[in-house]
């Protein structure tokens, strides 16, 4: 059995700064974590320079695999091109090996054809931005209905369609993945997998949200013990990163203990 290399997303503990959000990673002993740009307040949002940041996670001995994210990536226009641009700088400039790309998630965009269309030319635009600063581009397809990119079959077929196996790899989510109802896995081309749990017995899997997105344990519906084991069956050996959504675990006092006992389940069953 291999061990899974445990990453941390600061959406396991939005309220840390981002220095005391890596000591945290570091207590655990985790060396790998993901810093958000949508955490009001705290680094990125907040304009702390991506030197900083680079220099915290140097002192702390990590890597930063990823900032997430670039949100409606596949809705490409100036704006978002601008956007982009900004990220994928301060993406090279605190270290970071990534940045997570985020479709749109509101109807839009998702009739058959056009959303194709619209993946191909994001990527396509993304591309030569992500090769020239050195940062690859982490295709993160979302499992909701109202999602423009379910499917990570229809990224793949798009990344191979712009030749962008060396630019882009896929974010496996277990929770979308759940959601999407896809029994697909790419762990060649997979890059990053996020961890979370669904605890509620009494919710439709329709009705599955990112506010029910726990830390995994016994009781989760998603099978994360499942899909991690399969990942690392067929080839995959990148981390595994801990984004939970719901209040309950950002309003917890000390997060360690709860994030050291999930990582403890998933070692003893993956």
């Amino acid at each position: 059995m291999t061990a899974l290399p445990f990453a941390l997303n600061h959406m396991a503990a939005p309220a840390l700064p981002v220095d005391a959000f890596f000591s945290l990673a570091n207590s655990l002993g985790i060396s790998m974590v993901e810093i958000r740009n949508d955490l009001a307040g705290n680094a990125i949002a907040d304009g702390t320079p991506p030197e900083e940041v680079k220099a915290l996670a140097e002192k702390h001995g990590l890597t930063i695999v990823s900032i997430n994210a670039l949100q409606r990536f596949n809705e490409w226009n100036e704006q978002r091109a601008d956007e982009a641009r900004e990220l994928i700088s301060y993406a090279r400039d605190c270290g970071a090996k990534a940045l997570v790309l985020v479709p749109v998630n509101d109807g839009s965009g998702k009739e058959d054809g056009v959303r194709q269309s619209n993946l191909r030319q994001a990527l396509g635009a993304l591309k030569p931005m992500l090769d020239a600063a050195g940062i690859t581009g982490l295709v993160e397809p979302l499992g909701f209905e109202a999602c423009s990119l379910r499917s990570k079959a229809e990224a793949a077929e798009a990344i191979r369609a712009v030749s962008g196996e060396r630019s882009f790899r896929l974010v496996h989510d277990t929770f979308h993945h759940h959601l999407a109802g896809e029994d697909q896995f790419f762990p060649d081309l997979t890059g990053l997998v996020h961890i979370s749990g669904v605890i509620d017995a009494n919710l439709a899997v329709s009705d599955m949200r990112d506010p029910h997105r726990v830390l995994v344990d016994a009781a989760d519906r998603l099978d994360n013990q499942g899909q991690t084991r399969r990942l690392q069956d067929q080839g995959y050996a990148g981390p595994f990163s801990f984004e939970p959504f719901a209040p309950s675990v950002h309003e917890l006092a000390d997060p360690a203990d709860a994030l050291r006992e999930s990582m403890d389940y998933l070692r003893l069953r993956s």
